[in-house]
């Protein structure tokens, strides 16, 4: 497989696109891929330190992917990292929001960026969108 730049936008707090996007991140990594995931808005507080919140199912396949033990996508995420070196970066924007500092945010996780560098790194990849 030729090498691609795969640049991944994850919003939504709904289980069924963070669990996607957590699916392309982990097999674009491992694949050898230039993996760049940017989380934001509804995504990022899953992916502090001491959060519990479970992500809500949007329909039937997320009720299945947690009654079925899917690997979960905070899981997929690190593998990702660790497997396959895809960076992830939090939005600098959504951690003023939430009130968080770096050292709260999980430690596969690399130092915020602000969505004009998110831009600017994925000027010339494939950019999807959860």
């Amino acid at each position: 497989m030729a090498l691609n730049k795969i640049s991944i936008i994850v919003v939504s707090g709904s289980r069924e696109r963070l669990q996607m996007a957590a699916m392309m991140a982990s097999v674009g990594a491992v694949s050898g891929n230039d993996v760049t995931v940017f989380l934001s808005m509804n995504a990022l507080s899953y992916f502090l330190k001491d959060s519990s919140e479970t992500a809500p199912a949007e329909g039937q396949v997320g009720v299945m992917i947690a009654e079925k033990n899917v690997p979960p996508f905070k899981q997929l995420f690190q593998q990702a990292v660790e497997l396959g070196d895809a960076k992830i970066y939090p939005c600098s924007m959504a951690m003023d929001l939430l009130g968080a500092e770096a050292d709260d945010l999980d430690p596969y996780l690399q130092e915020p960026w602000g969505l004009t560098k998110f831009l600017s790194h994925a000027a010339d990849a494939q950019v999807w969108s959860f």
